[in-house]
């Protein structure tokens, strides 16, 4: 059954008693899960997602508008960001655009928006996935999940690898560039090493769907060249002709010297 709200509510779910809109951060069952923040100016919407969420094992905090969100992000830095589209004030694109200044957690948009263009709007200006309503809470599980893997299920080398003015450490997951450090999103990171440890090596987008994004199915190859354009805007000197992440027409992509 799909609420008004955009979701299929499952059996058995109950509202918390009293929460309110003044409630920030949940209760802390387990100190070692992961944290969620779930922004959404719908109070009944964070109920039911908390309360889900929460019995699958995540702390949970809330927003409710885009500054308290990046207000809690910055102090609490939670391990994914689950953020409406449409929210007052500061949309969900606006607030993506501006986490990723100050946070390199795990962003999916939530969104009625069903156009292909809308997401790629979104993955481009720094969502990691994408969920359109309305959605079963079993689905956007596995979403998190899925996310989250590709941030935790990640087995560095000791070595810092050097690939022309980069700079890439599998160990702190960090890039710079000329002694400068860029900021990436987990899958931007996955996607740049996978390609740096084989310059040269072509790889098609199905395979970077696999290696980098892993067994996430619920993506599709288009998903890798939005995120390979934002990847390009940040390590390219001009992302318009790229030596880094070169295109390979008609097969996918390589990593090339950087000359």
């Amino acid at each position: 059954m799909t609420n008004h709200y955009g979701f299929h509510e499952i059996s058995g779910l109950r509202r918390k008693k009293g929460y309110n809109d003044k409630t920030k951060v949940s209760e802390v069952r387990d100190p070692m899960s992961q944290s969620i923040l779930i922004v959404d100016d719908e109070v009944q919407v964070l109920e039911i997602l908390s309360s889900f969420l929460e019995r699958e094992g995540f702390q949970i905090m809330t927003a409710q508008t885009g500054s308290e969100a990046l207000e809690i992000t910055v102090e609490k830095k939670p391990s994914l960001v689950l953020l409406d589209w449409m929210l007052p004030g500061m949309n969900g694109i606006d607030v993506c655009r501006e986490l990723r200044k100050v946070s390199n957690a795990g962003i999916i948009m939530v969104t009625a928006r069903t156009e292909e263009m809308d997401k790629i709007l979104g993955l481009e200006v720094g969502a990691d996935d994408y969920i359109t309503k309305p959605f079963s809470l079993r689905e956007l599980l596995a979403r998190i999940r899925s996310v989250l893997r590709r941030i935790e299920e990640h087995h560095p080398t000791v070595q810092p690898m050097q690939r022309g003015d980069l700079l890439i450490s599998e160990v702190e997951c960090r890039v710079w560039k000329r002694d400068k450090e860029i900021p990436l999103t987990p899958t931007e990171f996955k996607l740049l090493v996978t390609l740096a440890a084989k310059p040269g090596i072509v790889y098609s987008r199905l395979q970077l769907l696999q290696a980098a994004l892993e067994d996430d199915i619920l993506n599709d190859e288009r998903t890798v060249d939005a995120h390979i354009s934002r990847l390009r805007k940040k390590i390219e000197d001009n992302p318009s002709k790229p030596t880094y992440i070169q295109t390979v027409y008609g097969f996918g992509y390589r990593f090339g010297d950087g000359q």
